[in-house]
């Protein structure tokens, strides 16, 4: 199971291992470009550490650096045992917003800077969304937000967020959904039980309503405006029951 380029293979022309790096560090990129190129799925066995030294043309010791660096990023896990060996992983937002904890942390940012940021992004997502133009996305996002039991806490939060993941994805920006949805992942993760009493869910739900006709009905100006309202009322309320975690710094998960 080689991963050669090539004629046939799906992938681009080999670029040569870049020497002016560390050379662990652009093996690890060329690993990630060959996953990319040929549409790996999850749960893909790559080549062995024989076949890729061969293929790249590298000491063991730059393999096994290039392979704890995609370990770590979580793209690969490790198999151990004699069919063992590096395999694909699957990633997702949560993930991403994992790892920019990090730089969220070391730069300080608060999560009232983090509800800021939700504040200015997620109208926008709900007027890209509006702005496809179609209608069989009404009965997407009302499927996404469907709540049997409103004193399920469990329940109504699984199905806000799949609501706001939803309207991110409809952006049909595959950048800003990233962006967006780890940022939503970050938020939850890290502060929990901030859910809205029970009494003001049903007051959601038709909020949710409401911006899934607009953006089924192509009413971009519209859809923005109700997102950010509803966005305004969740941060509005966070602050007035939790006015501590305002300026409490976003932690390394």
């Amino acid at each position: 199971m080689m991963m050669a380029s090539g004629s046939g293979t799906g992938s681009s022309p080999r670029k040569p291992i870049k020497r002016g790096l560390k050379v662990a560090e652009s093996l690890a990129q060329e690993i990630v470009r060959e996953i990319v190129a040929r549409k790996l799925p999850p749960g893909t066995l790559l080549p062995s550490e024989t076949e890729m030294i061969e293929e790249y043309g590298v000491g063991r010791g730059s393999l096994r650096e290039a392979l704890r660096i995609l370990e770590i990023h979580g793209l690969i896990t490790m198999k151990p045992g004699r069919h063992g060996g590096p395999i694909v992983i699957e990633v997702g937002t949560s993930d991403y917003g994992r790892m920019s904890t990090l730089f969220y942390h070391l730069g300080g940012a608060t999560f009232g800077e983090l509800m800021d940021a939700r504040l200015v992004l997620e109208p926008l997502m709900a007027r890209l969304a509006a702005q496809r133009g179609d209608p069989s996305l009404a009965d997407r996002l009302t499927r996404s937000g469907e709540l049997s039991d409103l004193y399920d806490d469990r329940a109504y939060f699984a199905a806000t967020h799949d609501f706001h993941r939803t309207v991110a994805s409809l952006s049909d920006n595959p950048i800003l959904n990233l962006v967006v949805t780890s940022l939503e992942h970050i938020f939850h993760d890290q502060i929990s039980g901030l859910l809205f009493p029970t009494e003001r869910r049903e007051e959601v739900i038709r909020a949710h309503d409401a911006i899934a006709k607009a953006i089924a009905r192509g009413k971009a100006a519209e859809a923005e405006r109700l997102m950010r309202q509803h966005m305004q009322e969740y941060a509005d309320f966070v602050r007035r029951r939790h006015p501590h975690l305002i300026n409490e710094v976003v932690d390394w998960r």
